[in-house]
């Protein structure tokens, strides 16, 4: 089904394409946790005047289009949902891909948000018009205007491929984690998997037992700690129901052990960061018994420098018969092969790209253009950046979900979301005290903020770890994650301060910035 063909009614909404209103208050885009998220605070606070657009026929984000086997939470699932919707129904410590999204789509349910969801609207282009105060958001189906437009698509939504030479004359069958192929068997074939990244160590123990062979092309060893995962038996769903405060301090402390971490990625604290690699090699040693493979799988680099993977099956479906590991990044295809830096090359029926998103430079930064017509991804060029990871200059009344340096590198993204959806609402409730103004980040705010956020990460083993990460643009500059506490996060992120800020009344030219 193509993102613009009419679908199944979702979780209570209309069944899409639909015409859209012409004018609304607030324009959303995105159905993943910060666009539900951003709907369910709306309609809590009162506020009808809102529609979220969304380019698939369905809702859920990264947790909708990434639906491989094996596709679970790295955070346990206590923790990665909202705190204001509560789930004690989670199957298992760490939930897979179908209960999150399924989760997401009974909070549309719940919060009634069915008729302001707009499914097969892709944002083509959203301008700001200075004459009227709004934003223009243009979709194949037709345009609307907004006077706030709130960007929820997410830093994982654009896929990688690798260049690849080769790529368009593979005979076999090629995909990438995000966009599987489920009407493709991979039942006794023989696979390459490019990558060995937060998704390659779910896709590999769940493929395993199907294929013939399977190869799996490593760049760098992760680390990689235990998972414990197990599942969560009725008996205690039914308590954590009857008794959310029981929910509530388990969510605590989950909360807290995450942020322990954050010493060991901001290198402050060398004896943690000892005891946390540590647990990662005695982790290894015990699942690797192959010198061999322990060799290959033993990561060069310091722990945190690229994403801390947890995994209790990874290692050992590597060391399965019919498994091979090969430590060296893939430079093409042959119509039935891959080919390997090392010169190797191997019949393979199929190559699955576990590679990651372009989460440093955004497509979606493109198609927004602010004051004076100006492209965000021009403004961009150099770098993206936003005061708090929400507004930028030159982009009035535009906050962006999941922005520049609010990735988290250790604990729950939602605990980030909720945070911004937090200051999104001080606003609006701001606004409609004074008037309804424009509110525009002054530039020296947004510069000041940002040159001591890349002070903090200078220091930090995302900089320092003797890593090339995702988390890194272009230029090598770390523009993707936050650099300490959460709790840190949500105290900047508790109130809008209008003094950071140029207001103007609606339709009167911005003042200095």
């Amino acid at each position: 089904m193509t993102p613009g063909s009419p679908g199944p009614d979702r979780a209570g909404a209309v069944a899409g394409p639909r015409a859209l209103p012409a004018r609304v208050d607030v324009a959303v885009v995105g159905t993943g946790f910060a666009g539900i998220g951003m709907a369910i605070r709306l309609r809590r606070a009162g506020r009808e005047d809102f529609v979220v657009l969304e380019r698939a026929d369905d809702l859920g984000g990264t947790w909708r289009d990434n639906s491989y086997p094996g596709a679970a939470c790295d955070i346990p699932s206590h923790l990665y949902s909202f705190s204001f919707a509560l789930n004690p129904n989670w199957s298992r410590a760490y939930s897979p891909q179908p209960e999150i999204q399924r989760y997401l789509r009974t909070c549309v349910d719940r919060f009634g948000l069915g008729r302001h969801l707009y499914f097969g609207h892709e944002v083509l282009e959203a301008t700001w018009d200075e004459v009227s105060s709004r934003w223009t958001v243009r979709t194949p189906g037709g345009e609307l205007t907004c006077r706030v437009l709130v960007w929820a698509s997410g830093p994982l939504s654009q896929p990688v491929l690798p260049d690849v030479e080769g790529l368009d004359r593979f005979a076999g069958r090629w995909f990438h984690t995000a966009a599987w192929d489920h009407d493709y068997d991979l039942t006794d074939k023989s696979v390459a998997v490019v990558g060995t990244g937060a998704s390659a160590i779910q896709v590999v123990p769940a493929i395993q037992p199907l294929v013939r062979r399977l190869t799996v092309y490593q760049r760098n060893a992760p680390w990689v700690v235990p998972r414990r995962d197990h599942p969560i038996p009725p008996a205690r769903q039914r308590l954590l129901g009857r008794l959310p405060v029981v929910q509530r301090l388990g969510r605590a402390w989950m909360y807290w052990t995450r942020e322990l971490v954050v010493p060991v990625l901001m290198n402050t604290s060398p004896a943690r960061r000892a005891r946390a690699e540590a647990l990662a090699r005695a982790h290894l040693d015990r699942q690797v018994p192959d010198p061999a493979l322990l060799a290959a799988l033993t990561p060069t680099y310091q722990m945190g420098c690229k994403r801390i993977l947890i995994s209790d099956d990874y290692y050992p479906a590597l060391a399965r018969p019919g498994v091979e590991l090969v430590s060296a990044p893939v430079t093409g295809l042959g119509p039935h092969s891959v080919r390997d830096a090392d010169g190797g090359e191997r019949e393979v029926d199929a190559v699955i790209f576990a590679t990651g998103f372009a989460a440093a430079e955004p497509a979606f930064a493109t198609r927004l253009r602010g004051r004076g017509g100006r492209c965000l991804a021009d403004a961009w060029a150099q770098g993206m950046e936003a005061y708090l990871g929400t507004t930028v200059s030159g982009f009035p009344n535009l906050f962006v979900l999941v922005g520049p340096n609010t990735v988290l590198g250790h604990n729950s993204m939602v605990f980030i979301i909720e945070s911004q959806l937090n200051y999104v609402m001080d606003f609006l409730a701001y606004a409609a005290r004074h008037g309804e103004p424009t509110a525009e980040v002054r530039a020296k705010v947004e510069t000041r903020y940002n040159r001591q956020l890349q002070a903090r990460l200078a220091t930090s083993v995302w900089n320092t770890g003797g890593c090339a990460s995702w988390y890194l643009d272009h230029r090598g500059h770390n523009t993707t994650l936050w650099p300490g506490y959460t709790v840190t996060f949500r105290r900047r992120t508790r109130r809008f301060r209008p003094g950071d800020y140029v207001l103007t009344a609606p339709g009167e030219p911005a003042g200095a910035l």
